[in-house]
């Protein structure tokens, strides 16, 4: 057995042949004037997939990204998280929750923890979790598909403290399982947990202290738990807490909160949900600038643009119906927002706004032919790098693009792999490209994580 490995339960243990590391080679050496920057939570350090990373490798090569090592993936939708010199990989493995932690440029295994889950999701989907682990101050805050919530230790993986937020607050399985990240404030964690639906109100937020786990503040709502990540906003210089809340309810509610991140106190609470039973709010509110917040739903209600009184309440500068993200974060760009607006592949394109009007400028499908196979981002996600963007496509293709109010370009294009549901977005970290492949791919391959090297030339 490897030394530091941590587990939950002893049965549980996974040997380094049924859990394999695979490295193939070295990264090129850091260039001497690079900006780097951690990745601790799902979106980056600025939780919309912009880092300031680079400089970046100028021209992809024709065989593809030299990838430096990759992991056998279990089933899982979360994040890669980097930080502290640590990569931490979240999935579920035999029926058990897993995090691994690993040396982020040799994939080198440094301590594993688990525990024991039971949860089939209902729809076909991934079995694991869908939030990813937060790293802030040498602790890891890690909470699970069935709202198994822990914190660890960075460095050793072990168990600080930890609480069964399902169990504890009736939180229902919902479509698929807990879902939204938790968010950092003070020395508050706060989770959109969604308890108690079947009374009048339940605790739809609670904020707990990060260092022993105790409720230090709860908001009860109707509104359940949905599948955005809750972010934090400076609106007229205070901190507001926004978090998208939904559930599964007949008839359906839910949409933005506007809360004090201290106290938990109710600013505003602006619905925004189709009129679908099956309807999941899973895009995480944009904050932009001079108070205002982007919101939107894929399945009928389309995107919002809302402006941010003084008072904190949300007004509706505009309102567009075909501007709707399922699941991705649209980039602002020079006063425009871009984003792969639509429920499903058949109805998804690649659409270009005017923050400003609301007008949609052009809408691409953003296909092509590629050995016999249609392909193309469908449902993307964006990591956008100083003034480079690229985008992570729904079957494991990956372009950087040139976006502008006339039209979108492809500068260029490569393949990681042909899987569905590489619906993880994609994260960079000192120079170095991390991608998931969520399931099985096309061409047999497994389930895995994949470093790969796109540090400048030197």
């Amino acid at each position: 057995m490897m030394k530091s490995i941590v587990l939950a339960l002893l049965p549980l243990a996974l040997t380094a042949k049924e859990f394999p590391e695979k490295f193939h080679a070295a990264p090129r050496p850091l260039s001497k004037n690079a900006q780097v920057s951690e990745w601790p939570r799902v979106f980056g350090p600025n939780d919309n997939c912009t880092s300031p990373e680079g400089p970046l490798l100028k021209k992809f090569p024709e065989t593809g990204l030299k990838p430096v090592f990759e992991l056998a993936r279990g089933e899982s939708y979360a994040s890669p998280i980097l930080a502290d010199g640590k990569l931490l990989h979240f999935h579920a493995v035999k029926s058990a929750e897993t995090l691994d932690c690993h040396h982020p440029e040799t994939g080198k295994r440094l301590w594993t923890f688990s525990y024991p889950i039971k949860y089939r999701d209902r729809y076909g989907f991934s079995s694991g979790p869908r939030s990813s682990p937060v790293v802030h101050k040498g602790k890891i805050y890690l909470i699970g598909v069935t709202a198994k919530l822990h914190c660890l230790d960075l460095d050793s993986g072990k168990v600080i403290w930890k609480r069964d937020l399902k169990t504890e607050l009736s939180i229902p399985q919902y479509f698929f399982g807990y879902g939204p990240n938790p968010m950092i404030h003070g020395d508050l964690l706060i989770l959109n947990t969604g308890g108690k639906e079947k009374g009048s109100s339940g605790s739809s937020v609670i904020g707990v202290s990060l260092k022993t786990g105790k409720t230090v503040w709860t908001h009860e709502d109707t509104w359940g738990a949905s599948y955005a990540s809750p972010v934090m906003a400076k609106l007229h210089g205070k901190d507001v807490a926004l978090v998208i809340a939904a559930g599964e309810s007949k008839p359906t509610h839910g949409g933005l909160l506007l809360l004090d991140p201290k106290t938990g106190k109710l600013h505003c609470r602006f619905p925004w949900r189709a009129d679908i039973y099956e309807s999941v709010l899973a895009s995480t509110p944009l904050v932009l600038p001079n108070n205002k917040i982007f919101i939107s739903d894929c399945y009928q209600k389309g995107g919002v643009l809302l402006q941010i009184d003084e008072n904190f309440k949300a007004k509706p500068i505009w309102t567009e119906r075909y501007f709707g993200m399922h699941m991705m974060t649209p980039q602002l760009i020079d006063g425009h927002l871009y984003g792969f607006a639509g429920r499903n592949i058949p109805d998804t394109q690649f659409k270009g706004i005017n923050l400003k009007t609301g007008k949609i400028t052009w809408e691409d499908d953003m296909r092509w032919r590629e050995n016999n196979r249609v392909t193309g981002l469908f449902r993307g996600s964006f990591l956008q790098c100083g003034k480079r963007t690229f985008a992570l496509g729904e079957d494991g293709s990956f372009a950087e693009l040139s976006l502008t109010p006339e039209k979108p370009e492809i500068l260029q294009r490569t393949r990681f792999f042909y899987a569905r549901e590489t619906w993880t977005p994609p994260v960079i970290h000192r120079g170095l490209l991390y991608i998931v492949q969520n399931t099985p791919g096309f061409d047999e391959s497994s389930r895995r994580l994949i470093c790969y090297d796109m540090r400048a030339e030197q």
